[in-house]
């Protein structure tokens, strides 16, 4: 995170917001709208629950804003509930709930962008992460998180990753630092399987991966990690993230700043297929 004030054109978050309070929010008012509906269709929550594949004690938990629904659920609700729409228009909004509220803007613009720069110092980028790897990742945060909170943000975490199934398929480049890809995060198992989901994806024709190798003297990532996102309405931006504290660049001075340092390290990494086959060396190794 840069410690210098925020600029002209740029703009950080500023703590919870109302939809991270607990009962308030959207999540609550989708919950007090989904109880109306049923109530007026006539249906007790396990009758409802079963309409729906869903035990009657989560339909409390989405009706109380305690437990954000799926939009599966959402869909299958609206349709039960001869809702003619009106819990399906709130989908996206409840959907952007599930992400811890520093994360909301960049997955946001992470959902309609065309291109994406990613460089990674701590740990695999989200949307190279296993289920397994991830569910550790998020087991790890501290203070702890409720095993609810855990499972939301991971189901929302694997939902990012439909970016690599979009058409036209956006440009993607990620660099990671080699120390990432040796970390045991969750198990030596874990990351095993964590190495060839990268390569996997690595295989992409829309997609460079390079690894910056721990013994290079030149390091133009010194400033820690940061995401460079190009959208289709606009100019690029610029998204830094540290000990969940965030903020969104938009403005030329910044973009171009950040720009030429991706541009230093991707010249420092290792070539997208030197970095593949380093990979495999590693795989070796496990």
């Amino acid at each position: 995170m840069e410690s210098d004030e925020q600029g002209e054109g740029e703009r950080q978050d500023a703590g919870p917001r109302p939809e991270d309070e607990p009962g308030s929010g959207v999540v609550a008012a989708f919950g007090r709208q989904l109880k109306l509906l049923r109530v007026r269709a006539g249906l007790e929550r396990p009758e409802f629950g079963k309409l729906t594949g869903y035990a009657g004690q989560s339909i409390a938990s989405f009706e109380q804003g305690r437990r954000i629904p799926s939009p599966r659920f959402i869909d299958r609700a609206d349709e039960v509930l001869d809702a003619g729409g009106v819990l399906k228009a709130l989908k996206d909004e409840v959907g952007r709930a599930q992400y811890p509220a520093f994360f909301r803007d960049m997955a946001r613009l992470e959902a309609g962008a065309v291109g994406l720069c990613v460089y990674a110092a701590h740990a695999v980028p989200g949307l190279l992460q296993t289920e397994d790897y991830a569910r550790a990742v998020f087991r790890m945060q501290r203070p702890l998180l409720d095993d609810d909170v855990i499972e939301q943000r991971l189901a929302a975490r694997m939902v990012r990753q439909d970016i690599f199934t979009r058409r036209p398929p956006p440009l993607l480049s990620f660099i990671i630092e080699e120390v990432v890809l040796r970390k045991p995060i969750g198990g030596l198992t874990t990351l095993r399987e964590q190495l060839e989901q990268i390569l996997l994806v690595g295989q992409n024709r829309n997609v460079e991966i390079q690894v910056m190798p721990t013994d290079r003297e030149d390091h133009a990532g010194l400033g820690g990690p940061f995401n460079l996102i190009d959208t289709a309405e606009g100019p690029r931006i610029a998204y830094t993230e540290v000990q969940d504290d965030n903020r969104l660049y938009t403005s030329a001075g910044k973009i171009r700043e950040l720009e030429a340092r991706y541009g230093i390290l991707r010249s420092q990494a290792l070539t997208p297929c030197e970095s593949l086959a380093f990979i495999e060396e590693l795989l070796g190794e496990k």
